[in-house]
């Protein structure tokens, strides 16, 4: 009797589930990716690989992919140093207040990569409000110390620490305590102990870091942008930007040919990394433990000392640098009372009509995708664990397909849906091209594996018997997502969503193409005064748009308290 029953629903409200979900990762994987190749990998109509060739032959290509990989590979390898580093001292020793720290060093991984190179640019340069005021700024009219390949670098490798951090200290959690219990009863010393037994275990999520730390930084354009254009370092994302700037009649397929570049780079990294911890994979088991705690004894005080000097170099010294621009009248004064002045604040709160407009159409499109990927996780998660071949080979290629969006660049993406919606929809002749539309759609795209990852992991947490018992019980499919499922996975869900809105709420990397007049989010407009000259507005803009992420990050802490363990990231 269950296999008819199970039959039954899947001929109806399963399986007009499964094909709604099938229909959406066509619309909005599937064909925009596949235009992009086409028209990247064809001239004249015919496929070929005539474009590609021309582009790997161009001098500017070369020097762009050049310095893209340059700056990626040497900001990933140095992230990933920092990252161990800090989550052995998170993970592994007595230091105090964790909570806080980890918190901390995981906020520049949500304050937008805009911002993130608008405050250091600010804290650094030669018109620095808090090193005026000290006295210690570089001379008026000297180069910018950070406008050269290596600043590029280094705020890759700060925005993208964090990244590293959180997938070693996740991995700490999961080793078994009895192998280096037993290596300390031995008589191993702490580097040692490191060398033999840490680090070999770690080595499979040390690549995956390094790749995840790659990858971002590959396709971040705010700071390549910011930084890069007035270092003349041009990187892959800034090069589509600036061809799609000089418009032209083969915009649209240069575009795309470097778009399929940046992406066969990013895939590349991906694959190279799921063969290497193939190679690497050192399976260990055992049952969950409190985590392992190292004493510092009188080196406590030096640990939290060097923690303290690294949060304060990488985040306070530019926050209070980028307050500080708000807060004058003109950039390059020193902040005193009276240069001191709110109306930056007050123009970008009631004055400008477009930055109030951006900061409606990023909550409207980040909120709306935030929710509807919530659903759309649960309903994926539930057919990835099912037993039955089809519903599981869906789920699988979801989950495959939301790794892809998230490893591809957003210029990509962004370039995708161009080609995808440029012309009016078939049919209703609706367009979305200069619309909220079509950066609702990229978010969807871009960002499904954010909201998708905690949701399957709570997923595998639960009795595939409840699924059984439901059905035995008489319960539709709708029946069981809404009173089994449903609530049972809420929680995952709301933190995915969550930390998706977070990421989208303040990007500029999806929408820096696909933006218009009237169509502003928070990202394109705060580089868009930066790249005006109107920097205290910029800064004032930032300062908000900081606020509002910290705000938002600390309600998701006060909400973790009554949330299953590790859903909430920084939540020890």
């Amino acid at each position: 009797m269950a296999r008819p029953r199970a039959l039954f629903d899947m001929r109806r409200g399963e399986g007009v589930t499964l094909a709604a979900l099938v229909l959406f990762g066509l619309a909005l994987f599937v064909f925009p990716l596949g235009l992009l190749l086409r028209v990247g990998l064809s001239e004249g109509g015919v496929p070929g690989l005539g474009p590609l060739v021309d582009a790997l032959g161009s001098r500017s290509v070369q020097r762009a992919a050049w310095n893209s990989l340059e700056s990626s590979a040497v900001s990933a390898l140095v992230a990933t140093l920092i990252g161990t580093v800090l989550a052995l001292v998170m993970g592994l020793t007595d230091v105090r207040r964790k909570g806080v720290w980890v918190f901390l060093l995981l906020l520049p991984m949500m304050i937008p990569p805009q911002v993130t190179a608008i405050a250091w640019v600010q804290a650094l340069g030669p018109g620095s409000p808090v090193l005026t005021t000290l006295g210690i700024a570089p001379p008026a009219g000297s180069p910018h110390p950070l406008h050269t390949p290596f600043g590029v670098m280094l705020l890759l490798t700060v925005q993208h620490m964090p990244l590293v951090f959180l997938v070693v200290l996740a991995a700490l959690k999961s080793l078994p305590r009895e192998m280096v219990e037993a290596a300390r009863i031995a008589g191993a010393r702490p580097v040692r102990l490191l060398r033999r037994i840490l680090l070999p275990l770690l080595a499979p999520t040390l690549v995956a870091g390094f790749m995840l730390a790659f990858v971002s930084a590959l396709g971040n354009f705010g700071i390549q942008a910011i930084l890069g254009i007035p270092a003349r370092y041009t990187t892959l994302p800034v090069l589509i930007w600036r061809r799609l700037s000089s418009f032209g009649p083969s915009v649209l397929t240069d575009m795309a040919v470097i778009a399929i570049i940046l992406a066969a780079v990013a895939c590349l990294a991906i694959a190279v990394q799921m063969w290497l911890a193939r190679r690497m994979r050192a399976q260990v088991t055992g049952p969950p433990q409190p985590p392992l705690q190292i004493m510092l004894g009188r080196g406590r005080p030096l640990v939290a000392g060097a923690l303290f000097v690294y949060v304060a170099a990488t985040l306070l010294l530019p926050l209070a640098a980028l307050t500080a621009t708000a807060l004058v009248r003109t950039y390059g004064l020193p902040l005193t009372p009276d240069t001191m002045t709110l109306s930056n604040f007050a123009e970008i709160l009631f004055r400008q009509a477009s930055t109030l407009r951006a900061f409606l159409n990023s909550t409207l499109t980040a909120g709306a995708a935030a929710a509807v990927l919530a659903g759309v996780s649960v309903l994926i998660a539930y057919f990835l664990g099912r037993a039955a071949w089809l519903p599981r080979r869906v789920g699988t290629a979801f989950a495959t397909l939301a790794d892809l969006g998230y490893a591809i660049p957003g210029l990509v993406i962004s370039v995708a849906f161009i080609l995808a919606f440029i012309r009016p929809l078939p049919v209703i002749g609706l367009s979305l091209y200069n619309t909220l539309g079509i950066i609702f759609l990229a978010y969807l795209t871009a960002f499904l594996s954010i909201a998708l990852k905690p949701v399957t992991a709570a997923f595998g947490q639960l009795d595939p018997a409840l699924d059984d018992a439901a059905r035995v019980s008489g319960a539709r499919f709708g029946q069981r997502i809404r009173r089994i499922f449903g609530p049972l996975l809420a929680p995952a869900a709301a933190s995915g969503a969550i930390l998706m809105f977070l990421t989208a709420y303040n990007e500029v990397t999806v929408s820096a193409l696909l933006w218009s007049t009237g169509n502003e989010t928070i990202g394109t407009t705060i580089f868009n005064y930066e790249d005006g000259g109107y920097t205290t507005l910029a800064a004032a803009m930032s300062c908000i748009t900081v606020l509002a992420t910290v705000g938002l990050m600390l309600a998701l802490d006060r909400a973790g308290r009554h949330l299953p363990s590790g859903v909430v990231p920084w939540r020890l």
